[in-house]
């Protein structure tokens, strides 16, 4: 894995992580975009609701609720693509992942405005394990007090991101649009949940 670090953030990247797994990654994004219930949810920015420039799905296990922008995501359960590539990830990183948010962008108009996945559900001692299907995009991170220079993440067809702690404490990031891109990409956040 090739190792990022500015202060305050810890990231992992792993190219082409999937086809490293013998994983037939265009394969496994078709049966995604079969198998998973795509929504597009109403958020809510600044006091008005807006449809999610994006579509989304909360795959967790019972009692692994979710809520962002106003909006609780209802639970969808694990498919046998995505209990796979759990258990894969459990082996290698030793990470017992319960939940999983997946962004599908259906060209470069849909995207993920600056956030930090911060929400008080999320065990903030848990890396957060971002796995990239199709088009490459850049995921931009920027420090929230503007200490540091913000940067871009090249993500293509397959890579696997990790953002370890204290990555969400100190630093936004987001995927912003892009006019010149057609093509499809499908990301998958893998999380751990507090139970109550």
């Amino acid at each position: 894995m090739i190792p990022i670090h500015r202060p305050g953030l810890s990231l992992r990247q792993a190219p082409a992580w999937l086809q490293q797994q013998g994983l037939d990654v265009l394969q496994l994004r078709r049966a995604l975009e079969h198998e998973v219930p795509w929504q597009q949810p109403l958020v809510t920015v600044y006091g008005r609701q807006h449809p999610t420039p994006r579509l989304c799905c909360w795959v967790a296990d019972p009692g692994c609720s979710y809520r962002y922008s106003g909006h609780q995501s209802p639970i969808s359960p694990w498919t046998p693509s995505l209990s796979a590539l759990r258990e894969l990830l459990h082996q290698q990183l030793g990470v017992r992942f319960n939940s999983l948010l997946l962004n599908r962008y259906r060209n470069g108009a849909d995207r993920m405005g600056w956030h930090a996945d911060d929400e008080p559900e999320l065990d903030d001692q848990a890396p957060i394990a971002s796995l990239s299907l199709g088009v490459a995009r850049d995921l931009r991170f920027r420090h929230r007090q503007g200490v540091e220079p913000p940067f871009a993440v090249r993500l293509e067809d397959g890579d696997l991101l990790l953002m370890d702690p204290p990555t969400q404490r100190h630093w936004q990031h987001a995927l912003p649009p892009r006019a010149r891109v057609v093509a499809e990409r499908l990301n998958l956040t893998f999380r751990v949940i507090r139970r109550p």
